[in-house]
């Protein structure tokens, strides 16, 4: 019975192939894939986990024993902590192998020899960025005998053994769909995830259009609607501030910057990928704001029912099946006990939690590198550069790129200073300085925190992270809480602002160091009992001025969960669940009430606007709540929509200055100055430059903005009665198989939230919150967790996708976390694996 699941499964699975568009190219040979032994057959085979099976692991020292309990999670029993970590990698790469692979060459700029010539360019692109060539130069300096190489190597024994056992017989769906086999893993491939966390969370070149963007609205229009600061504040540290601001912050002097990548001289700014292909770098926007952010609160145990710190994480990135994060549990006794979500190919838990201890991140947003305008001897062939009118020599590497077959398509030169990677945009060239490139703490820091018991030795253990810089809060089984930006940030001469390009012929524009660890800005256990952050700005700049980034997003997502949580003395985990799918909007309740008086108040005065009219009664129906079921949250969002584009008009490029509305802009304010706008009605913003001899005004831009949305809406969606206003029609999810394959994919799932809403929808649909989890550090800690995917990367397993329906709902599930194996019931295990060492094989 179980071998003719097995075949419906793969049969069913080639027939989605073909009735589905597959993305990545021409769909393969049906013969190929139905071959009797290297067909599709051998996927359906290990859809499901055995219940009973054994492997060996070179290099093991002791039995472990990883028991799947019936979410698919690993529980790893071992002696020690890097027999553990070598059966991480081997259930790793059982479940992702192909995901593992993926993600490694996309930050090595190798997908090319996995995808062949339509990704070149893409490649081209990520190795301009030094990332794997930082990685490899960060792994030759590691003491082979400390921790992080140890762990490193083991995590890569347990990946090999895997890849050399089971996977050299049964390749994953996608190796057998490509026609490839699965590439050896290297220690040091961790740490090209590290670097590509850094790459997706810190690489903002705003630099590049500052200038452009002076040039079109004035150096005091730049600051205006640019400046460093959020026009709306509030702050992750809350007052009374923890930190003061001294003139001379203190400062870790940095190391010489090693060589570490560059960028070809042949062409630049190839970002493109091939049609219907995610675009790793793509940012996810709402109009004027960016939406890849994050969420967590805690509250300490004065503030919850039960008097225990509970704490809450919902990082928001890119989706994909299968998920970023795979969830796990390991135990060594006298060592560790911890449990979370890595992400595949880190030889440990990210964002977790350990029976004393919890921990989840935001990104901090932070300003982490410069460019430096370089002066060269050649622009055409450079050889090198000047610094303080001293010739100095350029390093070179050539990068060679190969297909599938390994033969070459394309030879490229790469330069660098000795501050990093050169880049050439249009005729310029600049180097970049940049943190991610530089020393790597991160998984040193991960290890320590596993073992922490307490608020402050989770903080101490953390101070080795350096990139990419993250909100970092904590709660302990004390009832404590804290949260600090850990991260390395540069301290700049000067006025000490990185926002612009630095002349790189004067060594007077160097970093001076970083920021010391307790000069960060860092609240720990504040009278008002609870902490939040939501990317927002840390500290406000009336306390500490100490520069940390610039143009920061809008804090709507900060100011919601701080009105939840002030409105609760008495909080639960239930409640922590449902605030990470709360529907309200602090923008909403910003902005709606300016378009209902600005209409208002044109209606008193002007008769016979009953477009405005009508307008105006239906938006004033909506509770500014985004479910799925409401009606009036797509007249809200066209309309602010239409509002951006009329505004924001002086930021139009060229091509379209003539156009009704300019939605291609060199760069949009945030909403959070758009807000702040409203309180001036004569702002020359206001003013739209393209109606010569007319000057308007706020409430003229609000209510044609407000007019033009309802037509919109009814061209696109049908009369507001007839019920294609419906949320739940309008906006989707969809979670993109890593190939693009829609049949593999989850796609146009209603989903509550919105644009600035705890659990916010972006216009592709392909962000969210990838992980959500809430801990409550009772004596006996208890924890709900979810992620939308499964923990296998076979599309044939029952494990593939289980959790998205409870994802979709905002349901999160009960954790187990046995202290012993035997502890984990019969009836909640679905499979035990024992490792042996390879002389133990029986």
């Amino acid at each position: 019975m179980r071998q003719l699941r097995f075949t419906l499964s793969a049969l069913i699975l080639v027939g989605t192939l073909y009735v589905g568009q597959w993305s990545v190219g021409s769909v393969p040979a049906l013969g190929g894939l139905l071959h009797p032994t290297d067909g599709i057959w051998g996927v359906a085979i290990q859809a499901e986990l055995p219940r009973e099976s054994t492997a060996r692991i070179p290099g093991l020292t002791g039995q472990v024993r990883v028991a799947y309990d019936d979410r698919g999670v690993p529980h790893i029993f071992a002696s020690s902590v890097d027999d553990a970590t070598r059966a991480l990698g081997y259930v790793v790469a059982r479940d992702r192998l192909f995901q593992l692979e993926l993600q490694t060459r996309v930050t090595a700029g190798t997908l090319s020899e996995l995808l062949g010539p339509r990704t070149l360019e893409f490649d081209r692109e990520q190795r301009r960025y030094g990332l794997a060539w930082s990685a490899e130069r960060q792994w030759g300096e590691l003491d082979p005998n400390a921790r992080t190489a140890r762990s490193l190597g083991a995590f890569a024994d347990g990946v090999n053994a895997w890849i050399d056992g089971e996977a050299r017989q049964n390749p994953p769906f996608e190796y057998r769909l490509l026609g490839v086999q699965p590439m050896h893993w290297e220690p040091q491939h961790a740490l090209y995830l590290i670097k590509r966390m850094g790459y997706t969370l810190t690489l903002f070149l705003g630099e590049r259009r500052r200038d452009r963007i002076e040039a079109m609205i004035g150096a005091d229009g730049l600051e205006e609607l640019f400046g460093l600061h959020s026009p709306i504040s509030e702050p992750i540290v809350p007052p009374p501030p923890t930190v003061g601001a001294p003139t001379a912050p203190e400062l870790v002097r940095p190391a010489t910057v090693a060589a570490s990548g560059g960028n070809t001289v042949v062409g630049a700014g190839a970002r493109d990928v091939p049609e219907g292909w995610p675009r790793w770098d793509e940012p996810a926007t709402e109009h004027d704001d960016p939406i890849i952010g994050s969420n967590n609160w805690a509250v300490s145990a004065a503030r919850t029912e039960a008097g225990f710190a509970i704490l809450a994480g919902d990082p928001h990135l890119e989706l994909t099946l299968p998920s970023i994060w795979y969830e796990i549990h390991m135990v060594v006794p006298g060592e560790i006990d911890v449990y979370g979500v890595t992400i595949p190919g880190i030889p440990g838990v990210v964002i977790g939690f350990n029976r004393r201890v919890a921990w989840s991140f935001t990104n901090t947003e932070a300003d982490v590198v410069d460019l430096y305008a370089e002066t060269l001897d050649d622009p055409d062939k450079p050889t090198s550069y000047t610094v303080d009118g001293v010739w100095q020599p350029l390093t070179r590497r050539i990068e060679e790129f190969r297909d599938t077959n390994g033969e070459l398509l394309a030879t490229d030169t790469i330069y660098f200073t000795h501050r990093g990677p050169l880049l050439r945009e249009n005729g310029q060239a600049h180097s970049l300085r940049w943190t991610v490139l530089e020393d790597a703490g991160e998984i040193q820091a991960f290890a320590e925190a596993a073992r922490a018991s307490s608020v402050a030795e989770w903080l101490m253990a953390m101070e080795s992270y350096v990139a990419p810089p993250q909100n970092m809060l904590v709660a302990d089984w004390t009832g404590s809480i804290a949260i600090r930006p850990t991260g390395r940030f540069p301290v700049r001469p000067n006025d000490g602002r990185g926002d612009r390009i630095f002349d790189g012929s004067r060594s007077a524009n160097e970093w001076l160091g970083y920021l010391a660890t307790d000069r960060l800005p860092t609240a720990i256990d504040p009278p008002q009992g609870f902490l939040a952050s939501a990317n927002q700005e840390p500290v406000d700049p009336a306390v500490d001025t100490t520069y940390y980034g610039a143009n920061w997003p809008s804090p709507w997502r900060a100011l919601r969960i701080n009105q939840l949580l002030r409105a609760d003395s008495s909080v639960t985990p239930d409640d922590m669940q449902r605030f990470q799918l709360d529907p309200g909007s602090a923008r909403a309740d910003r902005f709606v009430p300016a378009f209902l008086q600005a209409a208002e108040h044109s209606l008193s005065q002007v008769q016979g606007d009953d477009e405005l009219r009508e307008a105006a009664q239906l938006l004033a129906q909506w509770d500014r709540r985004y479910t799925m079921e409401n009606e009036r949250a797509v007249l809200f969002e066209m309309a602010m929509e239409e509002l951006v584009d009329r505004v924001w008009d002086e930021l139009a490029l060229p091509s379209e200055s003539d156009s009704v509305v300019a939605r291609n802009r060199i760069r949009t304010p945030s909403s959070a100055v758009l807000a702040t706008l409203l309180n001036d009605s004569t702002s020359r913003w206001w003013d739209d430059r393209r109606t010569p001899g007319v000057r308007e005004d706020r409430d003229g831009m609000l209510n044609a903005s407000l007019k033009a949305a309802l037509r919109r809406a009814k061209d696109e969606h049908g009369a507001p009665e007839d019920g294609g206003w419906r949320w739940d029609r309008i906006r989707h999810v969809n979670i993109h198989h890593l190939l693009r394959i829609p049949a593999l994919s989850a796609l146009n799932m209603a989903i509550q939230g919105g644009p600035g809403t705890l659990n916010p929808s972006s216009g592709s649909g392909r962000f969210g919150a990838s992980w959500r989890m809430v801990v409550e550090l009772r004596p006996e800690v208890r924890a709900w967790t979810i992620y939308p995917g499964g923990q296998s990367g076979n599309p044939v397993s029952s494990r593939y996708r289980d959790r998205i329906e409870h994802w979709v709902s905002g349901q999160l599930e009960p954790v187990l976390l046995p202290r012993q194996p035997g502890e984990l019931e019969d009836q909640r295990t679905a499979g035990v694996l024992i490792l042996v060492a390879e002389e133990d094989q029986p």
